[in-house]
């Protein structure tokens, strides 16, 4: 002890000894902080990247079976002008 205090030197040597390790398990505490949260926001960053996938996959199997339909469509749809055609 520095100097003489009215409580017992093994009380503030136990604090002082808390305290030391608080301060000693703080850059471990916060690197084990910033890691997890790293590791979060890269688990929210591949998810988001799957479930942009999903729906581009959704919207171009869309977009193939309208054009698919659209050209199915047209033989119809020229027969039909034809037909008027022929019967004016």
């Amino acid at each position: 002890m520095a100097f003489p205090t009215a409580v017992n030197d093994q009380i503030t040597d136990s604090v002082t000894q808390a305290n030391l390790k608080v301060l000693g398990d703080s850059p471990a505490i916060a690197l084990g902080s910033l890691y997890q949260a790293t590791a979060q926001a890269l688990a929210n960053a591949a998810h988001n990247a799957t479930t942009a996938q999903q729906q581009t996959n959704i919207m171009a199997q869309a977009a193939t079976t309208t054009g698919i339909a659209t050209l199915y469509s047209l033989g119809t749809a020229s027969d039909g002008v034809a037909a008027a055609k022929i019967q004016a």
